[in-house]
């Protein structure tokens, strides 16, 4: 048990002591807690009490006791996904992702999986696989939404054309009332087992008992009041109480968002899945012509029918610009994604195909694809389509709140029509994407949540689509359930008597109303409550790095701090790089999103006191490793390397008293590294003094070093003084010359690597030239905060190689962070108008990158020997630069590559030196980086571009395998001698 303070002597703090006392999981209801769970993925702010992790039943059991002894409401949650409010409230929060998360059971038999609330979907898949069995509902956040969750909000996901809601894929739940009765429900109940239920003693035959006779009255208007849609989500299910339903409580709870019971565990049925998937992309003129060939393509019994409208498309190019996954779709401004499944790869073209051909007459272009590495880039776009549109074209911010009307399929081109024409009265825009094969329609609006008239439009705007989608005999909710955002509108879908069912319905379970109150039955009001507009800052927005990008100087980091929409793809366990230290500690205040709310709060002045001086800021931020990594994976591009470099510099600005040593003696380690590299001899002295402990000991405790840490040697020589000179010479090929970036870690560490790289770009005909003096790109004061200090030297560092930029030389970069660092962080500096600081972005270059250009050299100018290598991409690199050129070489070069996919090293430039997180730092390179270079074989390569990545590797692996540069790599591969200049 952990417990984190409340204030003493209050309500809350004596709950939260008595909580801590009986509870094995932790128990917080600290500020920066309360802060972060504050918002789910909706418009909507509610503070928690407080929040509980139980670590098993028994502990969920110990906190319903005590807080219904308190009288308390209880809110039960997973990832915090939801985009309707239904995750956030005004009580204690009951966090299940933390620690009840497993997959209890796998029947292959029977076809189910019994699993915890808190267990994410794609380890429930994972373990059924290699069954041939998945669960059916595929949310687009399947990689972090939890099972609990999914039952909550009666989750559907891409694949409900063939496998259903989740209500359609449970079998059995066991639930604990708020009084604390136990239940276990699910199944068909013929009369005399209800019967026989309905005797059973306490509150458990109590709740029989109601629900009968709520069934017997209402039967009549249930069955003609219910919209026969595949897709109705809104509202409680309480057909499923019907006879000819069974009297199904495990299902009737399904979609109940909290509101009725907590879940403890569940059984679901599991489907066969299809060993083999084939995609055919329609390309119609728009998304109404898409929409209107929805229902023959049913007829062929596809796995899914998924919609995307060109906004998407718009809205992608503006956030990365430099991704081209979309130029694979086919011409048109409105796409079908149809996926088909078979035994065989032929089998399930073959239904792809016969769908192209059916809509050939329909379609500007189509195209099948079968190839898993071509269709996941596919999905990748429709995946991450909810976060791509919350930002559009110029930075306009778009939002959730009419998010996932459904109608009938036959319906749907008819009703997209109409709701483009609302759309247009009311003066708003979206992009469009979603369910089109059951006629569910995903978009994000540009509202207007800052001002008052902006809410009123929302409000009108909300009441208008409810009336607009039952006209179509739709549903408010095709997916995401209805908490606050339509709970207040279900009265425009339902009758009064239906109505008055679902509060019915929720007394039987919870007659005190103690379950996330107001979310279904007697709800807020959909325009209270809104986040943005109540927690607009109250502290000077103006930056001192360019945010620019997240709106105007005056309001950059106001922007910034709504940036973060909760899709939670920070919380995964898996892929990419985002978020190092959350996937080490699995707190919330470590990843992206947890740091984001409490930007936001520490903004608005609400809850986390202090402004920029805020602690518990500088504490969540403390372990963010600035690896860049959300700034790529992030759905909607939260840069929080960005907001901690501002942060850091607005928190210590006036106290530089007040900053750790590690900022003095890594942030301006370039400076320290050139004063030594000056002076003869001074660097075999240094060697020689860190090799003796105590004198080491003493420098790492001046320098706020981990003292686990080795310091590493510099180089007998730096790299200018091993060259002996530099030049500048222009001369009539200027195509052919380029000019070397002699970055501080090249330089002062590994100079040899830079004479590999000048014998390689010699070799392909190149003039290689360095500045005439010592230049950095200042990203050890970045990172550190010392905006003013990074400012200084990076425009006096532009200010020397302008020469060979107003030449139109390229620059070559051989550190993956100096690299990155000019092309994005120098704008950020200098500010993006800057002429010299666009010019050098435009001019960079890595070393891969100018070898990319002559692969069909360097295939012949190769030696032809056969080699392998593991790769451990730079995170700035993945983030800022990309990947292609560097697999494109190595193939030229006859390397076979096995890149590593298990994010940054944990290095992190200073942050892995820095006293304190030494153990995050090693934690995270033995997440699979560490483990995969110990099991490479001698004859392996361990390339690593990055200064950081190699010195982690030297140090943990102990001597057994020297990590390398891509250009030293090419060095051997073209028969040059390593270390010399050819």
């Amino acid at each position: 048990m952990t417990t984190a303070p409340s204030r003493p002597g209050t309500a809350n703090s004596l709950l939260a002591e008595e909580l801590a006392g009986a509870m094995r999981g932790a128990v917080r209801f600290d500020t920066a807690t309360r802060a972060m769970w504050s918002a789910d993925a909706s418009n909507y702010r509610h503070v928690p009490l407080g929040v509980v992790q139980p670590v098993d039943g028994g502990d969920v059991e110990r906190a319903v006791e005590i807080t219904r002894r308190h009288g308390i409401p209880l809110l039960p949650l997973g990832a915090r996904t939801s985009i309707c409010g239904q995750s956030v409230n005004e009580a204690v929060v009951v966090d299940f992702h933390r620690h009840m998360h497993r997959v209890l059971e796998i029947d292959p038999e029977a076809r189910t999986a019994r699993v915890q609330p808190g267990a994410v979907l794609d380890d429930l898949r994972d373990a059924a696989r290699p069954h041939g069995l998945t669960f059916g509902p595929d949310p687009s956040t399947h990689n972090r939404c939890t099972l609990g969750g999914m039952i909550g909000n009666n989750a559907c996901g891409s694949h409900s054309v063939a496998w259903g809601k989740t209500v359609d894929n449970v079998r059995e739940l066991d639930v604990l009332l708020a009084d604390g009765t136990r239940m276990h429900v699910g199944g068909p109940m013929d009369d005399a087992a209800l019967e026989a239920a309905t005797t059973r003693p306490g509150s458990e035959g109590r709740v029989y008992r109601d629900l009968r006779a709520l069934r017997d009255r209402t039967a009549d208007f249930v069955r003609t009041d219910t919209p026969d849609l595949t897709r109705r989500v809104s509202g409680y299910n309480v057909d499923q109480l019907l006879p000819e339903q069974g009297f199904d409580l495990a299902k009737a709870l399904v979609g109940t968002e909290g509101t009725c019971v907590t879940l403890l565990e569940a059984t679901v049925d599991l489907v066969e899945s299809p060993p083999v998937r084939a995609l055919a992309v329609l390309g119609f003129a728009d998304a109404y012509t898409a929409a209107d060939h929805v229902v023959p393509i049913r007829d062929h019994a596809p796995l899914t029918i998924e919609g995307m409208d060109v906004g998407v498309i718009g809205a992608l190019r503006a956030a990365r610009p430099d991704d081209r996954t979309h130029e694979a779709l086919p011409r048109g401004k409105g796409w079908l994604y149809v996926e088909t499944g078979g035994a065989t790869r032929e089998e399930a073209l073959a239904k792809a195909e016969a769908i192209a051909r059916e809509m050939a007459f329909a379609t500007v272009e189509s195209k099948v694809v079968s190839d898993p590495k071509a269709m996941r880039g596919l999905w990748k776009i429709r995946e991450d389509g909810s976060g791509i549109v919350t930002r559009g074209p110029g930075g306009v911010e778009a939002w959730p709140g009419w998010e996932d009307a459904a109608v009938q399929p036959a319906q749907f081109g008819s009703y997209l029509r109409e709701f483009d024409s609302l759309l247009s009265k009311h003066g708003r825009s979206g992009a469009y994407y979603g369910h089109f094969g059951d006629g569910c329609l995903h978009v994000r609006i540009d509202f207007e949540l800052l001002t008052t008239a902006g809410l009123k439009n929302f409000r009108a705007f909300l009441e208008d689509a409810a009336d607009l989608a039952v006209a179509h005999g739709g549903s408010l909710s095709g997916e995401h359930g209805d908490g606050q955002a339509r709970a207040e509108l279900l009265s425009r879908m339902y009758s009064p008597r239906m109505i008055e069912t679902f509060g019915d319905f929720k007394r039987a379970w919870d007659p005190d109303g103690r379950m996330n109150p107001h979310r279904v039955v007697d709800p807020p009001r959909i325009d209270d409550d809104v986040r943005v507009f109540l927690g607009q800052p109250t502290i000077g927005t103006r930056t001192q790095l360019d945010l620019t990008h997240d709106g105007a100087p005056e309001t950059g980091f106001a922007s910034a701090t709504r940036r973060c929409i909760g899709v939670a793809k920070c919380v995964t366990a898996q892929g990419g790089v985002m978020c190092p230290s959350y996937r080490v500690t699995g707190e919330e205040k470590h990843s992206t999103r947890g740091r984001a709310r409490l930007l936001f709060e520490m903004a608005s002045g609400q809850l986390v006191p202090d402004g920029w001086r805020s602690t518990e800021v500088r504490d969540a931020l403390d372990l963010c490793l600035s690896c860049k990594g959300c700034s790529r994976d992030c759905p909607v591009g939260v840069d929080m390397a960005t907001y901690k470099s501002e942060f850091l510099a607005q928190h210590y600005a006036g106290r530089a008293r007040d900053r750790p040593r590690s900022h003095w003696s890594m942030g301006w380690l370039p400076a320290w590294l050139r004063l030594a590299g000056s002076i003869p001899g001074a660097p075999r002295l240094a060697n020689a003094l860190a090799r003796r402990p105590a004198l080491a000991g003493v420098a790492k405790r001046v320098g706020g070093i981990a003292p686990q840490r080795s310091i590493p040697p510099l180089a007998a020589k730096p790299l200018r003084r091993l060259l002996g000179k530099t030049d500048h010479a222009p001369r009539p090929d200027a195509a052919k010359r380029v000019l070397l970036w002699p970055d501080t870690f090249t330089e002062a560490f590994d100079p040899e690597l830079a004479l590999d790289a000048i014998a390689v770009l010699e070799a392909l005909g190149y003039r290689v030239e360095l500045p005439d003096a010592a230049v950095c790109c200042g990203l050890t004061w970045v990172t550190t905060g010392q905006v003013g200090a990074a400012r200084k030297v990076i425009a006096r560092s532009l200010e020397r190689i302008r020469p060979w930029l107003e030449d139109g030389v390229p620059v070559v970069g051989l550190e993956p962070s100096c690299t990155a660092a000019l092309r994005s962080d120098s704008l950020k500096v200098l500010g993006r108008d800057d002429e010299l600081a666009q010019t050098a972005a435009a001019s960079i270059r890595t070393f891969a990158e100018v070898l990319a250009g002559h692969t069909d050299e360097l295939a012949a100018l190769g030696d032809g020997a056969e080699r392998t290598a593991l790769v451990q991409i730079h995170c700035h690199q993945y983030a800022e630069l990309g990947t292609d050129a560097d697999r494109a070489v190595l193939s030229a070069l006859g390397v076979t590559a096995d890149v590593l996919d298990e994010g940054c090293c944990g290095l992190a430039g200073n942050f892995g030196f820095e006293d304190g997180h030494y153990e995050v730092s090693t934690a995270c390179a033995e997440r699979g980086l560490m483990p995969a270079v110990r099991a490479a074989s001698d004859g392996t390569t361990v390339l690593a571009d990055g200064y950081s990545c190699r010195t982690q590797i030297r140090q943990l692996d102990n001597g057994g395998h020297e990590p390398t540069h891509l250009a030293r790599l090419a060095a051997q591969a073209l028969g040059l001698r390593p270390g010399t200049r050819g």
